[in-house]
């Protein structure tokens, strides 16, 4: 089994490579990294696919945080069911929801693990929310 690496921020201003050194000593074998927002759909991300295209059979998607995936519980439980379908299953470094997930039909399946990767997926749409609620306010203090 070979981990591969899926890194990814939001803006030009951020960069990878705080994701990048973390995938690199988890033993990813190849990092796939862009600029792209967490709000945007996993299937509009064109590196998670070519990471997703890439992987053979028995690898692993490899991500820093939850978060990494995006930030749209809806899409994260879309793209969750999409490696389930597939047989890739997921190691999640650091925060909520670290661990291995496996799709449902593998033997280490643990739905407790699934119950907490859903709550990350969660807790990362709500911080996303949060921030858009605070730049939106700044904004709106710094025209005043």
């Amino acid at each position: 089994m070979d981990l591969v690496g899926y890194g990814r921020v939001s803006t030009d201003e951020q960069n990878t490579l705080r994701q990048r050194m973390d995938l690199e000593a988890a033993g990813c074998i190849r990092i796939f990294e862009e600029k792209i927002s967490g709000k945007i759909s996993h299937e509009k991300r064109p590196e998670l696919a070519k990471a997703l295209d890439w992987m053979r059979q028995g690898d692993m998607l490899c991500v820093q945080e939850v978060d990494r995936l995006g930030r749209n519980l809806l899409d994260g439980l879309l793209l969750m069911g999409h490696l389930g379908k597939v047989g890739i299953p997921l190691r999640v470094l650091k925060g909520i929801g670290a661990g291995d997930h496996y799709p449902e039909d593998h033997p280490k399946h643990n739905p407790q693990a699934d119950l907490m990767l859903k709550l990350a997926m969660l807790l990362a749409e709500e911080r996303r929310k949060d921030i858009s609620r605070k730049t939106k306010s700044g904004l709106e203090a710094a025209r005043k």
